[in-house]
């Protein structure tokens, strides 16, 4: 057994990549990522998901509303791929038996920085506990004395699209929930839900579905979005390398780790399981770009769109079955990045802001907030266009930097019919 752990030979990635400047470490990336009034960012998805402004307000453009009258996730569509299956011509009210459940699409919008993420665990303040608890009413008699012989509460089951970690806010998250109690109306569902925590949690439709819905395995899409807040320093536009020599200002002068609150959340934090140092446990001294343009990022980005690629390298804390083939790969629809300003009452300026948008048929584990962090990494340092494509060969995860923060990552919406690119913020 000794020898085999001994013969055993790791490949790991170098940054060979041609680039202007020399790229951050984990250490420096996590920082430049944490140095940031992320406040800001967590104040306006409060408004948000409060309904008192909006994403196409923070960007200036006019687009459909996320609504349930015009956002694209439609019941009657859905109903319209219903009977194209085997029992697409049966009603719900005309069946009995097992088949005679009702099922209903819950959309609910949420404030990320509220609760320990969606999954229900115990002790923590998650958006699944909250929800299946106030379905408990609606639970049939038969599944309700199961659960009281099993002395277990009474809660409904609520199937998610997808699962977001905490401190990652949604729009319009889909879950669902089925029941064999005839009695159960939409509006009680609503009210049932918007009474957990309000101003939090906000139940933005209720409508009952064909049976064969699932809003996992039924969508085509995910779109997230993820906001970056820029200091007052920076201006997301990278100087020339020979006027960064000029400026001599170094990296750690600006998002040095001396007296920085974030130490502690780098040293023991969520994220820190993830980070993957170097061989030697040197961080390096070279003069690093202290900035990085937001064109260049939109840049990179745009090299995934419209391909099926494995993403494993991208993705964090997944099943060693999960880590290679078709599990891992994903088809980008959109991956785009502007700027745009975060308006507040206290500043009239406001706060300056790259805003990433990525839509694809789906994401893997903290796939994106990696790849917004890789992302800014590379364009800082003067990376290829295809600086990202040619990282999905490496064999290491250190090839890439350390998730994001997710105070910035929202989900947006989970699409059930053809991706449209005229739905998108970033066009």
């Amino acid at each position: 057994m000794e020898n085999e752990k001994e013969s055993k030979v790791y490949v790991h990635y170098t940054h060979t990549h041609p680039s202007k400047f020399s790229r951050w470490t984990v250490r420096e990336s996590f920082q430049f990522m944490y140095k940031r009034p992320w406040q800001r960012v967590l104040d306006f998805y409060s408004n948000v998901v409060t309904g008192r402004c909006s994403l196409s307000e923070l960007l200036g453009i006019k687009i459909l509303d996320l609504s349930p009258q015009t956002h694209p996730i439609h019941d009657d569509e859905i109903m319209e791929a219903s009977d194209k299956t085997e029992f697409g011509n049966v009603l719900t009210k005309d069946r009995g038996g097992r088949w005679a459940r009702l099922t209903f699409k819950i959309v609910l919008s949420y404030h990320g920085a509220s609760f320990d993420g969606w999954q229900k665990q115990p002790g923590l303040n998650t958006v699944q506990g909250l929800v299946e608890a106030s379905l408990g009413t609606f639970v049939d008699e038969k599944k309700a004395q199961q659960l009281k012989e099993k002395c277990l509460p009474v809660e409904g089951n609520a199937f998610v699209a997808g699962r977001t970690d905490k401190g990652v806010t949604a729009l319009q998250q889909v879950c669902s929930f089925y029941t064999w109690k005839k009695d159960v109306k939409v509006q009680d569902i609503e009210d049932a839900i918007n009474g957990a925590v309000p101003g939090k949690l906000r139940v933005i439709s209720v409508s009952e579905v064909s049976r064969i819905f699932h809003p996992n395995f039924s969508a085509k899409w995910r779109r997230y979005f993820y906001i970056f807040p820029l200091n007052d320093w920076e201006d997301g536009y990278q100087n020339s390398e020979s006027e960064m020599d000029v400026q001599k200002i170094s990296f750690d002068e600006k998002y040095g780790e001396h007296g920085s609150e974030h130490d502690a959340e780098f040293n023991g934090g969520e994220d820190s399981d993830n980070l993957i140092f170097d061989d030697d446990g040197e961080f390096g001294s070279r003069k690093k770009p202290s900035t990085f343009s937001i064109s260049r990022v939109d840049q990179l980005l745009q090299q995934l769109e419209g391909k099926l690629l494995s993403y494993k390298i991208f993705a964090r804390d997944t099943k060693a079955s999960r880590n290679i083939g078709p599990p891992t790969e994903c088809f980008v629809f959109h991956a785009r990045a502007t700027e745009a300003r975060l308006l507040s009452s206290n500043d009239g300026e406001g706060t300056k802001v790259m805003c990433i948008e990525l839509v694809a048929n789906r994401f893997l584990r903290k796939m994106v907030r990696v790849l917004v962090a890789t992302s800014i990494r590379e364009a800082a340092a003067g990376a290829e266009d295809d600086a990202l494509l040619k990282l999905m060969d490496a064999t290491c995860r250190r090839a890439t930097a350390p998730p994001a923060p997710p105070d910035g990552l929202c989900l947006v919406d989970v699409g059930y019919t053809e991706f449209d690119r005229q739905n998108c913020f970033i066009r």
